[in-house]
């Protein structure tokens, strides 16, 4: 289980956001958020001031934005917090899940019903790869 901050990857951020409950660092194409052990992370909680943070620094309602969460710690997400991100007309190009633990594995399929574009991958390096070559077919097109 490895911090963007242990890879290659990290010196590619032009932004790291640090909460208390959590790190997002900041990409051309997508972000990576990581969030703390033991956190129960809801959108009135914690969603709702992150994103409208960070969409404001990319000047967008996130749709040009892959999300990867790479879950790094054991943490909870209330999964129907999704529909208040959405409702809330915020976007997203595409959603990545890293998990590492088959647990990770089981909540990411719950999580998946709200979020039918997500795609799972078992290392920061495939989900940060799958993200810039979904980022440069739209360029290429």
């Amino acid at each position: 289980m490895n911090s963007l901050k242990d890879s290659p990857y990290y010196r590619e951020a032009f932004n790291e956001i640090v909460y208390d409950f959590g790190t997002f660092y900041l990409f051309d194409n997508c972000i990576v958020a990581e969030i703390n052990e033991g956190v129960v992370f809801t959108w009135d909680d914690h969603a709702k001031g992150a994103v409208k943070d960070i969409l404001d620094l990319y000047d967008s309602d996130g749709r040009n934005i892959i999300y990867i969460s790479n879950r790094i710690n054991n943490y909870s997400v209330m999964p129907s917090d999704w529909v208040k991100f959405f409702k809330n007309n915020f976007r997203m190009k595409g959603y990545a899940m890293v998990n590492y633990t088959k647990s990770g594995h089981v909540n990411s399929l719950l999580e998946k019903l709200f979020v039918p574009m997500s795609k799972r991958f078992s290392s920061i390096d495939q989900a940060i790869r799958w993200a810039k070559s979904k980022s440069e077919s739209v360029i290429s097109q």
